[in-house]
């Protein structure tokens, strides 16, 4: 196989398409960020917009903001925008509360809706507070509902008729393996089992089908690929014929059909907005409306064949250039099965990742022994690629890693 030169990348940025979006965010100098799966970086336009937010609309304007500045359309405008991304109707998607709430509250929507059956189905890859909150809630229902864990490649076969619903997260977190959406859905439909995915991993970084493929319910994250910023809201999605059907258990003022009556009795809205609890946190999601419209006029083809160029790329210049130090690939060699990110397993992962990030390599660690290197085609180029794996290769020789810095373990990884 040719080796591949720094020229050689140099000129596919020249031939990318998605070239220009570079500077709709900022990008520290020095710095090559490989973490957009874990915080995307901070649009252009977020500064200005929340300080237009906190000294105009909030500072002048105080709480006639709600209305003047359509304070209280968030939710729905920014589901409305979050839409396109994850191929469902502009009504289908709510911007509210966290990830794991909504885990939380579509899973057991989905429960109420599949009243005969008890069991919660899900794979041993699959993030684990998505996990917990199947556990909490199964504790706190009391009706015998449990949660079975398999490994991936066995949800296919383990979908049948005593499944209530599978949950599973598209793109797996650690590895990059994703899980065939369509497929799933189809084979649990003809079981009668519904699904809820959740695309922590996938939204914004590639097409994803949730119509197409028949998804009966969603979650997804808006820090992520989305670039909401460190904490933003996140998203769910309910399709349009179980809306007014299933039954969500937490019921909140913004989800009432009159809040403004102050009814001491609880009315579900019409439609997706009975999936909303509380008061919209304005300021995040005007961060997060920022993080939207970084993809406007984006087209996501383009954005998943240069995700899965620029892992193929990595792929190959760990091997030519880091072989021999240590490091075996996590992740499928083949992008078609695989997200947005590529992942390595090292018998000392995280000191070589703190050895990284010392030397302006950002990407992250995940326990036991996986470094994880993420790919957001909106900002990172395929230059940055050659120079990470440069960096890695210069890491591993010197055995950097080995300084006593970069064994302590910090709070987050």
């Amino acid at each position: 196989m040719p080796t591949i030169d720094r020229a050689a990348c140099e000129a596919m940025d020249r031939d990318d398409p998605l070239a220009p979006a570079r500077v709709r965010f900022h990008l520290p100098d020095g710095v090559i960020y490989l973490d957009g799966n874990s915080l995307g970086a901070l649009p252009r336009a977020t500064p200005e917009r929340l300080a237009r937010l906190v000294t105009r609309e909030w500072g002048d304007d105080l709480i006639t903001g709600w209305n003047k500045h359509g304070w209280v359309e968030l939710p729905r405008r920014l589901g409305a925008k979050i839409a396109p991304l994850v191929g469902a109707q502009a009504d289908e998607v709510l911007v509210c509360d966290s990830t794991s709430l909504n885990v939380f509250k579509l899973l057991s929507a989905a429960l109420s809706a599949n009243p005969q059956r008890r069991l919660i189905l899900s794979d041993s890859g699959n993030f684990p507070t998505d996990l917990y909150m199947a556990q909490g809630l199964a504790a706190l229902l009391g009706r015998d509902h449990r949660l079975e864990l398999v490994p991936p490649e066995g949800v296919m076969e383990r979908l049948a008729e005593d499944v209530a619903v599978v949950m599973l997260t598209e793109v797996d977190y650690r590895t990059g393996r994703r899980h065939d959406m369509a497929a799933i859905n189809e084979r649990a439909r003809s079981h009668g089992v519904l699904t809820l995915w959740d695309l922590a991993h996938s939204a914004g970084a590639m097409p994803v089908e949730l119509d197409r493929t028949g998804a009966d319910f969603a979650v997804g994250c808006g820090y992520k690929y989305l670039n909401g910023g460190p904490g933003a809201p996140a998203f769910l999605f309910v399709a349009r014929h179980w809306q007014d059907r299933a039954q969500q258990p937490l019921f909140g003022w913004f989800g009432h059909a009159r809040p403004f009556d102050f009814d001491t009795s609880y009315a579900p809205r019409d439609g997706i907005d009975r999936f909303q609890v509380g008061t919209p946190p304005v300021i995040s999601m005007a961060a997060l409306e920022c993080g939207l419209d970084t993809f406007a006029g984006i087209d996501l083809q383009q954005v998943r064949a240069k995700s899965l160029a620029l892992g193929d790329l990595m792929i190959r210049l760990v091997e030519q250039q880091c072989a021999g130090f240590g490091l075996s690939l996590a992740s499928p060699p083949a992008g078609a099965a695989r997200g947005s990110q590529v992942s390595y397993a090292h018998g000392h992962g995280y000191a070589v990742m703190q050895a990284l990030i010392a030397r302006g390599v950002i990407g992250d660690f995940r326990a036991p022994d996986l470094l994880r290197f993420g790919f957001t085609p909106l900002y990172l180029r395929f230059a940055d690629i050659w120079d990470a794996v440069a960096v890695l290769r210069t890491v591993l020789m010197q055995e950097e890693w080995r300084r006593p810095e970069f064994h302590q373990r910090a709070a987050v990884t």
